[in-house]
């Protein structure tokens, strides 16, 4: 039985990794609001809705809800904005209109929670990419927040929720303290 639970936000631009980073750590079916895109994005599927996971380490059972990343589901971001204990903002490391687009999301998410942060760069095997450091000034947020990670390996999604839990969000105190789990 779970004795803890742990909402995480998964927000970020169109194309970032969203939906492939809920599904890549869901322990269990993975509710899954993709459809056509009916405009050019530059991908053919896009979310509607609020995708959703869930996963269990040791007595936390974590629930990861992704969102939209077009600012015209921004209603979705501040509904699912309640309750969050923390948030996971992917960014495409080869697109740089997405870090424009990721600074915005991010303003706005802060208006509504003040929670543990991670930035993870996607796609950072397409191309040369901002060294963390300077995403991490870019965005405000500490160079020690923003991580590499490829959404659609489980240890790298893995790795990237541990640095939440285990350096960003003891510094909040948002999740809980009176404990630790290991994300192994």
């Amino acid at each position: 039985m779970q004795e803890y639970v742990a909402k995480i936000l998964v927000a970020g631009p169109v194309g970032s990794g969203k939906s492939t980073f809920v599904r890549t750590l869901s322990d269990t079916p993975f509710v899954d609001t993709d459809v056509l895109a009916s405009e050019d994005i530059g991908k053919v599927g896009t979310t509607v809705g609020i995708d959703f996971g869930t996963m269990d380490v040791d007595d936390v059972r974590i629930l990861l809800f992704g969102v939209p990343g077009q600012e015209r589901f921004d209603f979705l971001w501040e509904v699912t904005c309640n309750g969050a204990h923390a948030l996971v903002l992917l960014v495409a490391a080869d697109r740089p209109a997405c870090f424009v687009e990721a600074k915005k999301t991010l303003k706005f998410l802060q208006k509504f929670i003040d929670v543990p942060t991670v930035i993870g760069l996607t796609r950072t095997d397409l191309s040369e990419e901002w060294p963390p450091e300077e995403v991490g000034i870019y965005l405000g947020v500490p160079p020690d927040c923003v991580v590499n990670v490829d959404a659609r390996s489980r240890e790298s999604a893995l790795e990237t929720l541990r640095i939440l839990f285990e350096y960003v969000a003891p510094k909040s105190n948002s999740l809980r303290s009176e404990g630790s789990f290991s994300l192994v």
